[in-house]
């Protein structure tokens, strides 16, 4: 153990945290039946701790975005942000309804073309999941069943051969239009996930693995949910690596109150979240001691809530922080793949025969919009940027440069455990290989106040890191005897995010001072900054403020910070997602020095008026769904819009709205406090129609 001393603070009393005892895992490898090669001899294997290309430990970042809801004219633009916001793996359901509405009538056409997507996630470099259900759940009607699939006169979701005859079918269609495209092939399907919250039949899942396989859907990588049964889901332990989620809130919760503190915002280690589905799956224990062998699989998870989805009843407001935290507290929990559900919003499609969203006329316990599907996601259901979006890309820009260290990495627990009601305790867990590692402190906690903590001293028992205050809504975590191309790091008081050859760069957590000691006792004290720029031993340290770090993204490798914009990359040139003229700063590695730069991005601001009418001059379709709950007063506003380009922003206070256009729905929305915004393309050159519905208090609400 090296102990660096422990500097006054300001006077206040420290407190020193410290761990239980390091446990070398015991990795198990190729006892799973997964894996595989593409043909350039590159490699995809799966241990018991962790996944792995080439050999080497790896942290891949999934963001859920379903091409089925997205107009694929804006296809490329909306992955090349994912990219530039970290995500290096996209997953997609494949919605049974939205191609076999009219059985027999298989539909891949436009929004539809599921290879037309893959490629273009090829094009920009972003592996692929498909989610090939059967089943998919994901807030479409019948869970993405048709309807005439219902109709039959047999059991779903089992081993009957009536039913897996209809699922070959839908198999052998979504193969042929992967055809290819595997990793196997030179492609980048890496993954199949197979059905969706099947928690109670093990032997239904292996059918379905190999009826996918006979079909030609060949990927190094199976998945399964693997929530909600007490236990854990019942899968074939061989055959697949189970992922799990967790969600700020549970708006499918049937009642109207607030929930209780949320697990996901403390260090527990536990995979499994017994809430999710909890509208439609048992929650019962196993009466066959079935326990789903968590030490057979790397902890992986699918469904981090990138947002919240509104309910009818209960309509969660996303808070930035909500999400940042537990991501930070999964991975420091252990998580070695990190996926998002949603990260990309998106909008549902009209059906032939009906709507496509998941309502309590189907038989669900659920009411939800029958167009939006915006998930208050990073990136909006029109492709705006959230804050959220920002602070993700800090932990994606370190697994990016660093996961292959942080992947072996074991969760080590605080000396003490931070009960639920707790709100003065500090919530700290440690990952680390006996070597060395990262201390991972969440202070937020939805819904709550954390009482400041001043003075604390972390012993990881390899070091002592001085006292620092834990002030506010922060989550961070901090390396210790980091390796920095040859030279150690003995401890930093900042937040690692990626390097440049031997430049490293860090973020400053706001409140606490950035230091850097290294190995024989130099000690180097940082004042944040584009031009902040340490040297000893042969390497550089860059400290970011707080502010610019949410701006900072690698785009192909080169490292661009926007000034108060949000920067990607297509081809070769660099876009702000906002219109206008931006700066930002390209990192110049031949000179060590951020070079200032200039996007101007010509945008045309759309007019928009509000005129209040009694009536609108045609029969609404849908105007049913504004009466939820039960009959109100509808409002009417024609919209006139000039110009087709950004945004319009409806301030509305009421139950719910909708747009349309020349008489067809296009838009819709269930308030929940935030503005509405909606594309002006959507509108511009039509006769439209704005209806908003009377407020009552008869759901859930944080506004």
């Amino acid at each position: 153990m090296s102990y660096n001393g422990i500097r006054k603070n300001r006077g206040r009393k420290s407190c020193m945290y410290r761990f239980k005892a390091y446990q070398p895992p015991t990795i198990r490898q190729g006892h799973l039946n997964l894996g595989g090669a593409n043909p350039d001899g590159e490699t995809i294997e799966v241990n018991s701790l962790y996944f792995m290309r080439n050999g080497k430990p790896w942290i891949g970042v999934m963001g859920e975005f379903h091409f089925s809801r997205y107009d694929r004219r804006y296809w490329h633009e909306e992955l090349c942000k994912m990219k530039a916001g970290g995500i290096t793996i996209v997953p997609t359901y494949i919605f049974w309804i939205y191609h076999e509405e009219i059985e027999g009538e298989f539909d891949f056409t436009g929004d539809r073309d599921l290879r037309a997507f893959i490629l273009e996630c090829k094009r920009v470099g972003l592996d692929v999941v498909i989610r090939i259900g059967p089943w998919a759940h994901g807030e479409c009607r019948n869970g993405g069943f048709p309807d005439w699939l219902l109709r039959k006169p047999y059991k779903l979701r089992e081993n009957n051969p009536e039913y897996l005859a209809k699922v070959r079918i839908l198999y052998e269609k979504i193969a042929e239009q992967v055809q290819g495209l595997f990793y196997k092939d030179g492609g980048n399907i890496i993954a199949v996930q197979l059905e969706n919250e099947l928690t109670h039949d093990a032997e239904h899942l292996r059918t379905l693995k190999q009826l996918a396989m006979e079909c030609g859907m060949i990927a190094p990588i199976y998945t399964v949910t693997g929530w909600n049964a007490v236990n854990g889901a019942r899968i074939p332990v061989e055959e697949v690596v189970p992922v799990f989620g967790g969600y700020c809130d549970a708006p499918w919760d049937q009642h109207l109150e607030q929930l209780p503190p949320s697990p996901h915002y403390f260090f527990t280690g536990l995979r499994n979240d017994t809430g999710i589905g909890a509208d439609l799956l048992p929650r019962q224990a196993s009466d066959d001691n079935w326990q789903l062998p968590y030490d057979r699989y790397p902890f992986a998870t699918c469904e981090l809530g990138g947002g919240m989805q509104v309910t009818h009843h209960r309509r969660p407001l996303v808070r930035p922080m909500d999400i940042y935290a537990i991501s930070l507290v999964k991975l420091g929990d252990g998580n070695n793949l990190i996926g998002y559900y949603m990260y990309h919003g998106g909008t549902n499609k009209l059906g032939k025969l009906s709507t496509l969203q998941e309502s309590r006329a189907t038989g669900y316990p659920n009411d939800y919009p029958i167009l939006s599907y915006d998930f208050q996601a990073p990136l909006s259901e029109y492709g705006e940027v959230r804050e959220h979006y920002r602070l993700l890309n800090l932990l994606h820009l370190f697994v990016h440069d660093f996961g292959d260290r942080l992947a072996p990495m074991v969760r080590v627990e605080a000396e003490h455990t931070v009960k639920r009601d707790d709100t003065t305790s500090l919530r700290y867990v440690m990952r680390t290989d006996g070597k060395s590692g990262f201390v991972f402190i969440n202070h937020y906690q939805r819904h709550a106040s954390l009482a400041d903590l001043h003075g604390v001293v972390i012993d990881t028992g390899y070091v002592i890191f001085p006292p620092i205050d834990v002030c506010g809504e922060i989550s961070f975590f901090l390396p210790f005897r980091m390796d920095l191309s040859g030279v150690l790091l003995e401890y930093a008081t900042a937040q690692p995010l990626c390097q440049a050859g031997d430049i490293y760069f860090f973020v400053q957590i706001p409140g606490i001072p950035a230091e850097y000691r290294l190995a024989g006792g130099e000690t180097l004290r940082a004042e944040p900054g584009l031009d902040s720029i340490l040297e000893a031993q042969g390497i550089r340290i860059v400290t970011l403020t707080w502010d610019q770090a949410r701006y900072l993204r690698r785009l192909d490798g080169e490292l661009y910070v926007g000034d108060g914009c949000d920067l990607y990359r297509s081809g070769d040139t660099i876009f702000s997602v906002q219109d206008g003229e931006h700066g930002y700063w390209y990192w110049n590695g031949n000179s060590c020095r951020f070079e200032r730069r200039v996007i101007h991005q010509p945008c045309e601001e759309p007019v928009v008026t509000f005129q209040q009418v009694d009536e609108p001059p045609f029969v609404p379709r849908h105007i049913d769904h504004l009466h939820l709950g039960g009959k109100r007063e509808i409002s009417w506003l024609k919209v006139n819009v000039s110009g087709s380009q950004g945004f319009i922003t409806i301030d509305y206070i009421g139950d719910a709205a909708q747009l349309y256009a020349d008489g067809e729905l296009v838009a819709d929305d269930f308030y929940y406090g935030k503005p509405w915004r909606v594309p002006a393309r959507l509108l511009c050159g039509k006769s439209c129609y704005l209806a908003v519905s009377e407020l009552r208090d008869d759901f859930y609400r944080e506004f």
